[in-house]
């Protein structure tokens, strides 16, 4: 049945904060007023905006967040201008840190999975298993797997994401042994045939066989918390990553009773944590892509209030990746819809991600997902 009511993760603040120490960190920036097309050269030039990812769209305001000790955090909007001004009065570390965020979103993303990062892409997904929450066994055998996979290419996909285990809430585990017998001769088929192959996989030797067989892309749920040898191979295998958050380390207990101080910011912390750990591990910061795990540790509201703060992750720098489609928090804010049915609300969320700035949506339902891309990216061409 549908959940209760959805309140914000921010409590609004009338101002902008006044003495704010950012040594102790805390202090977040949220792109804001994106405008598209010639609105947003036009705000650019007049300096009333910047870029958002070197020419998506630019941003004409910038919500100010800071945590408060309790949890949850205040909000405070002001236009672009009046945010740099207010960052160069108050203290040159301020001044810094906010340049510095800004600089990072507007630089241009570069290729992810040898894909320009210029435009939105379509990711389809290819569940090689028998129990996903969605599709499960209408793919399992491995020729329905492969034509799926280059059905959903023709049908405008430019990444196949093939997976062997489902990590849907409570879902049994596969072992890596398994689950490379489901997925190897799909990705080594898809990738000869000339397509970018992105593997969902925890496990490290799956990692390993599956770039082998010319996976391009590796896509972990847990961020390579999964498996300690996750980062070894996933640095030595000079794949691109997607790294998601997920709170918790296990997809069968992931929902029992998921608890954040405030969500948007949470995962933007844990997700920041993670690349500098990738980082660490020798992973080059432009092999990588984020994405905020909607439905994975997040209750309907979390989703609600990670969805309506996407864009806080540009302030990382990187591509982004949206996966939404036909998740279950669709059916709790909306009728209790079957997966089946959960289209348009997908199409919803997956549109708002476009509004945000992201670079890859992950569906199930290419073809109309491709039609809506196709009017979005025209409406805002026309700008």
């Amino acid at each position: 049945m549908p959940e209760a009511a959805v309140s914000s993760a921010f409590t609004r603040s009338p101002a902008l904060p006044r003495g704010f120490d950012v040594s102790g960190g805390g202090l977040y920036l949220l792109p804001a007023g994106l405008v598209w097309g010639e609105q947003a050269a036009a705000a650019v030039i007049a300096g009333n905006g910047w870029p958002l990812a070197d020419g998506w769209a630019a941003f004409t305001a910038l919500g100010v967040v800071t945590r408060r000790a309790g949890g949850g955090a205040d909000l405070a909007v002001a236009s672009f201008a009046e945010v740099v001004d207010w960052a160069e009065g108050e203290d040159p570390a301020l001044a810094r840190l906010v340049a510095e965020a800004i600089h990072r979103m507007g630089a241009g993303r570069g290729k992810w999975g040898g894909l320009d990062m210029d435009r939105p892409r379509i990711m389809g997904i290819v569940n090689v298993t028998p129990d996903s929450f969605s599709d499960g066994g209408l793919a399992f055998e491995t020729g329905a797997a492969i034509a799926r996979g280059l059905a959903l290419a023709e049908a405008g996909a430019e990444i196949i994401d093939v997976g062997g285990e489902s990590t849907r809430p409570g879902a049994d585990p596969v072992s890596p042994e398994e689950e490379a017998r489901r997925v190897l001769p799909v990705v080594r088929a898809l990738a000869e045939k000339g397509l970018c192959v992105s593997i969902d996989t925890r496990h490290a030797s799956v990692m390993g066989a599956a770039v082998e067989a010319g996976a391009r892309i590796i896509n972990d749920v847990t961020a390579l918390l999964g498996d300690a040898d996750s980062p070894r191979v996933a640095a030595e295998s000079g794949a691109d990553l997607c790294l998601m958050h997920m709170q918790g380390d296990d997809p069968r207990t992931m929902q029992a009773a998921p608890v954040y101080a405030c969500a948007p910011l949470d995962v933007l912390d844990h997700l920041a944590g993670r690349v500098r750990e990738c980082e660490a591990a020798g992973i080059a910061r432009d092999r990588i892509c984020l994405d905020p795990g909607i439905g994975f540790g997040k209750t309907p509201e979390h989703c609600a209030q990670v969805m309506g703060a996407l864009a806080l992750l540009h302030g990382l720098g990187l591509p982004l990746l949206l996966g939404v489609s036909r998740k279950s928090f669709v059916a709790r804010l909306s009728k209790g819809e079957a997966p089946d049915g959960r289209l348009p609300g997908t199409l919803a969320a997956n549109l708002a991600g476009l509004d945000a700035g992201y670079q890859v949506l992950r569906v199930h339902d290419v073809a109309q997902t491709a039609q809506a891309l196709a009017i979005w990216r025209a409406m805002r061409a026309g700008a």
